[in-house]
C-alpha cells in the first residue's frame, strides 16, 4: 500500500517572466500543509474496519496450519527435554537402567520432528506470501487512493506515515495534536461506500 501521499507543490513561473515585468506583486502562494498518520492503527480496535476484517480472514485461514505447527513444536520440545533429562541421568551414574531402544525412538522423533518442522514452517510462510496480495491487496488499494483523495480535499502538500522507521528518522520533534490526522483519515476511509473488490470475501 502506497502509505506516503505526495501531492507536489507547483511553481508559477510567470510571475517571473510575466507579472514582475509589469511591475505587478506577486500573488503569495499557498501555505504549505502537511500531516503524519499512523498506518499501524489501521488494523487497530477502531481503526479501518474493512482492512481489519481482511486481516482477520487471512489470519483465521492459517488458523488450522498454525495450531498443527504449534503441536509439533510442543512434541519437539517435550521429547528435546526428556532426551536431556535421560542424558543427565546416564551421565550422574544412576542406578535406573536407560531403555536405550526406547531413548534411541526418542532421538530418531526429535530429528524427524526438527525437519518437518521446518518444512512446514516455510511452506506456511509461501502460502502467506502469496495469499496477502490477494486477500489485502484490494483493500490496501483502496486505501491509498483515499488517501490522495483525503490530502487533496485537506489541502495536504504531503503527508508522512510515522509508523516506518526511516519516517520516524526523519522527524526530530513533533506536535500530534497539530499535524496527527489518523483518526481522522480513519473515519474519512470508515464512511465511504466498500468498492466491489473489497466486499468481496477472502477464499
Amino acid at each position: 500500500m502506497r502509505r506516503v501521499s505526495v501531492v507536489a507543490a507547483s511553481f508559477v513561473f510567470a510571475a517571473i517572466f510575466a507579472v514582475s515585468a509589469f511591475g505587478q506583486p506577486a500573488q503569495p502562494a499557498a501555505p504549505f500543509k502537511m500531516a503524519v498518520i499512523d498506518t499501524a492503527a489501521f488494523a487497530d480496535k477502531g481503526g479501518i474496519t474493512r482492512y481489519s476484517t481482511a486481516l482477520t480472514a487471512l489470519e483465521n485461514e492459517f488458523k488450522p496450519l498454525q495450531t498443527e505447527i504449534d503441536g509439533m513444536v510442543t512434541r519437539y520440545n517435550n521429547l528435546g527435554n526428556e532426551i536431556k533429562k535421560a542424558q543427565d541421568t546416564a551421565s550422574a551414574g544412576g542406578t535406573v537402567p536407560i531403555d536405550t531402544k526406547s531413548l534411541q525412538a526418542k532421538v530418531d522423533e526429535f530429528k524427524g520432528l526438527e525437519v518437518q518442522i521446518k518444512r512446514k514452517q516455510e511452506d506456511a510462510q509461501n502460502r502467506l506470501q502469496s495469499r496477502q496480495p490477494a486477500v489485502l491487496g484490494p483493500i490496501q488499494q483502496e486505501i491509498g487512493k483515499a488517501l490522495d483523495d483525503y490530502a487533496k480535499q485537506k489541502g495536504y502538500a504531503i503527508i508522512l506515515d510515522i509508523s516506518k522507521q526511516t519516517a520516524a528518522d526523519l522527524i526530530l520533534t513533533i506536535d500530534p495534536s497539530k499535524v496527527d490526522v489518523t483518526k481522522d483519515f480513519i473515519t474519512f476511509f470508515n464512511s465511504r461506500p466498500a468498492t466491489t473488490a473489497t466486499t468481496a470475501a477472502p477464499k
